[in-house]
Formats: structure tokens, C-alpha cells, sequence
């Protein structure tokens, strides 16, 4: 017997209703999360790198922005921020951090090579990648200079890599980028459009969407007001002389970073006690001393060790010290070498002629430094008193609301990721967040039972209720 259209209305807004009450579900895992945190290594290019360096331009390139080097011929970009869409794999992430290359120097002190490329960002969505950044270039032969912001400088390719379903981190590794029209003109017209640049990788940290929790309900008032509880002592401020944070931040040099990574040394670093990577430098926190914010005189000591080890080398640096007074300042600490510790070793020396604080934190950014003769020593003479090492940062804070800088942040470590590959490989950026319970098909099958089930069940009371004979 046909049901009636009451009956059959009946039953398709019970299955809509059933229908609607499981999509949210099943659709949770698609929400877009935030990207804080992570690196981006990319060399650009190597051969342009030996080009810069080499005889013909005799040039040099350096850092900005706290971009460091990696392996042997990587730049390393940090602090990414931006979103992931696990749900349609659509990714974008900015990172920190610039490289500027100079070379063909001119009689007149300027260069005719001058290139900058800074605050690269990946975006990735519908299978599709690029590469922007800010760029500023002398064109060939004028010598105008040209910056842009945010040039599409790269295509990626990404055959055969699936951005959907990852986990945190989210890693990319050797990923092929080639030049677009736009960067081949940014890059000052020194490779065409098409050109094969350095393969791209990076490893960034995802947040999961955060879940809205239930709202309690309103209580009554009580009918009498509870006992006020003791009000928390205030913080008292910093003795006379004394600081409440301090920190250092120093790279050694980044010429012996690269040696230590490289294929001489073979070797790498290790951090321990509390000391911090920044990329192109290190943090020694827990600053403990001594300070006189109106004459800008400091005494500290701070926490941390690094240890430089590979072949044929063995160099830890600890119990880092810095004293500042009439203006320059000293960074030492003591050194150990193949098991033989020297004590408060003056390591370099640099200029600090404003140690005074304002808004309740005084720093020192980025001073020029220079090694001493204990700094030598403690090299093994592989540089000479006089070199110019990695620029020492200083802050201190005297106020409880100032904070100390931050540190470039290079995200968590991605190693126990299986990073995606390029090309031909079909595995996913990386690897799902697992999980113990049933899958999201496992979800979905059963819903679809539960929904064939209801709808049956709606259709044969309403076929038992028209079939009925009236009295």
C-alpha cells in the first residue's frame, strides 16, 4: 500500500533530522589550525652562492633578521606563522629572516651585485606551491635598485604529495622549486624564468582547533557573601644592584658553526643545562649578578653550556659570564677541551655604551665582537686575537612587567615525523595524528546503519498506522 503524503513527509524530515545530527561529527577533523613555530631551510641556490663568492664577483653574503645556516650550504629561516587545513591540505606559513648577497665591487666602494631576499612564505593549496618573498635587487647595467614585497620567487612541485589528513609537525623535505617570471625579473635578470633553484624543506608546529566547553549554568546568589581570601603578597622589586631576568645571546662564529657541521669536522653541537638554540645564536638564560641601572655597570653569570664535538674537536663552552663597565663589555666562560677545564676564560670583547634601562629593560643588540688572546687559546689558535666573531646580545630587565626579547623560534623537533618527499611518493606531508579509537569511516559506516535503521523503523509505523482499519 502507497503511504500517504503526510506519512511519506513524515519520514523524509525524520531522515534529515537523523542526517544533520551526525555530519558535525563526522566533519570535526576538517577545522583550519594555526601554524606557530618552525624553520624553513632553502639554499636558493647553491651555484649562485659559489658565483657570489667565487672569483669572478668576489663578493660575500650575510645574514638578517636572525636567519642562520645550516648543513653546507642551507639558509635557515625561522618563526613561522600561519594556518593548515588538514581537511583540503591548503597551507600557509611566513617565516623570519632574510639573506643579503654583495658582490663586483665598484671603485667606489659600492657593489653592482646587491640582493636581498627576506620573509620568505609557502603557500600550498589545491596541489598547487609557491614561494614568496621580499626582495630588493640593483638591476644589471643601471644599477637601479628595485624592492618588492611578497614576489611569487618559486613554483614547488609537488607531484605526488598529499597536504591532507597531517598532524604536528607538518614537514616538507627536498621539495623541487623552480624560478617564476616574476622572481626571474626580482632576481636582477641573472637566470631566466624556469631556472631549477635549491630544493625546499621545512617543519612547522600545528595547534589543534580548540573546543569550545560547555557554559555552565547560572547559579543562585548565596544569601550571605563567603570570607575574602587573603590577598596574594605583592612581588617585592629588585634589591639595590640586583636585576630580575637576564640573558646573553651569542653565536661563537658562524664560520665555525659551519666547519663544525661540515664535511672537515663532521661534527655537531649538543646544549645542555638550560641553554637555548636560536639558529645563528645561542641563549644563556638564568642570569644571577650584580647591576647598577644609572652608571650601566653589570656583573652576571648565566646558565648553559654548548659542546662543539667531531673530528678532531672536542670544545664545550659553560658558565657563560658577561661584565660591562665604562662601556664595554667582556663575554667569558670557562672552556673544556679534551677533558681539561680552564676557569673564566675572557672570550671576546664588545661595546655596551647605553646599559641603561627603559621601560624596565636595558639590552645590548647585536654588538660587534671581537676575540681576545684567551679567546685564541681557548680556539686552539685556529683565529687570531683581533677576529671578529658572532655579535653579542645583553638584556636585563629591572621591571616586573619587561620581558626579555624572544628567541627565534625554530619549532619542535621533526625527527620522529616521517617527513614527506618529492616527487613520486604518495605519502602523505606527514604523518596523521593516530589514534586508538575507530576512524572517521568507521564513524561514518556506522552512522549510515543508524540512519538505514531509523529510517526503516519511521516507515513501518507509519505503514502499521494507515494500514490499520478505522472503526
Amino acid at each position: 500500500m502507497l503511504l500517504s503524503r503526510p506519512a511519506r513527509a513524515l519520514a523524509v524530515t525524520l531522515f534529515a533530522a537523523l542526517l544533520a545530527a551526525l555530519i558535525p561529527a563526522s566533519t570535526a577533523h576538517a577545522e583550519s589550525r594555526t601554524v606557530q613555530g618552525g624553520r624553513l631551510d632553502w639554499g636558493i641556490k647553491s651555484s649562485f652562492q659559489g658565483y657570489v663568492t667565487g672569483p669572478i664577483a668576489q663578493g660575500s653574503w650575510s645574514l638578517t633578521g636572525g636567519a642562520a645556516t645550516v648543513g653546507g650550504s642551507q639558509f635557515r629561516f625561522h618563526s613561522a606563522r600561519g594556518s593548515y587545513d588538514p581537511g583540503t591540505g591548503a597551507f600557509e606559513a611566513a617565516f623570519s629572516g632574510g639573506v643579503r648577497f654583495t658582490g663586483h665591487r665598484k671603485a667606489d666602494g659600492t657593489n653592482e651585485l646587491d640582493l636581498t631576499i627576506s620573509r620568505p612564505r609557502i603557500r600550498i593549496q589545491g596541489g598547487q606551491g609557491t614561494l614568496y618573498a621580499d626582495m630588493a635587487s640593483k638591476a644589471k647595467g643601471s644599477g637601479r635598485t628595485n624592492v618588492s614585497s611578497q614576489v611569487p620567487l618559486a613554483t614547488l612541485h609537488l607531484g605526488g604529495i598529499d597536504m591532507r589528513g597531517g598532524g604536528s609537525p607538518v614537514a616538507l623535505a627536498g621539495v623541487p622549486a623552480t624560478l617564476t617570471a616574476q622572481g626571474a625579473t626580482a632576481f636582477a635578470g641573472y637566470y631566466p624564468a624556469g631556472t631549477r633553484l635549491d630544493p625546499v624543506s621545512l617543519s612547522v608546529d600545528v595547534s589543534a582547533p580548540q573546543r569550545k566547553t560547555p557554559t555552565a549554568a547560572p547559579t543562585a546568589a548565596p544569601t550571605s557573601a563567603p570570607p575574602k581570601s587573603p590577598e596574594p603578597a605583592k612581588k617585592p622589586g629588585p634589591a639595590a644592584g640586583s636585576f630580575r631576568a637576564a640573558a646573553v645571546d651569542w653565536g661563537v662564529r658562524r664560520t665555525f658553526r659551519e666547519y663544525v657541521t661540515g664535511s672537515l669536522a663532521q661534527g655537531k653541537w649538543t646544549l645542555a643545562d638550560g641553554a637555548q638554540d636560536g639558529g645563528a645564536l645561542f641563549r644563556f638564560t638564568g642570569g644571577k649578578g650584580t647591576y647598577d641601572p644609572e652608571t650601566g655597570v653589570l656583573d652576571a653569570a648565566f646558565a648553559g653550556s654548548v659542546r662543539f664535538t667531531g673530528t678532531h674537536l672536542d670544545l664545550t663552552l659553560g658558565k657563560v659570564t658577561v661584565r660591562v663597565k665604562d662601556g664595554k663589555g667582556t663575554l667569558g666562560a670557562d672552556v673544556t677541551t679534551s677533558g681539561r677545564t680552564e676557569k673564566a676564560v675572557p672570550l671576546v670583547t664588545f661595546a655596551a655604551p647605553r646599559l641603561v634601562p627603559q621601560d624596565g629593560l636595558a639590552a645590548v643588540t647585536e654588538a660587534p665582537a671581537t676575540l681576545t688572546e684567551g679567546g685564541a687559546k681557548a680556539f686552539g689558535g685556529m683565529y687570531r686575537a683581533g677576529t671578529a666573531m658572532d655579535p653579542v646580545s645583553l638584556a636585563v630587565t629591572v621591571d616586573e612587567k619587561a620581558k626579555l626579547p624572544a628567541l627565534p623560534d625554530l619549532g619542535s623537533d621533526a625527527a620522529t615525523t616521517p617527513p614527506a618527499t618529492a616527487p613520486a611518493t604518495t605519502a602523505p606531508a606527514t604523518a596523521a595524528a593516530s589514534s586508538s579509537g575507530p576512524s572517521t569511516g568507521t564513524y561514518l559506516a556506522i552512522g549510515a546503519g543508524v540512519l538505514v535503521v531509523a529510517a526503516l523503523a519511521v516507515l513501518a509505523a507509519v505503514r502499521r498506522r494507515t494500514d490499520a482499519p478505522t472503526s
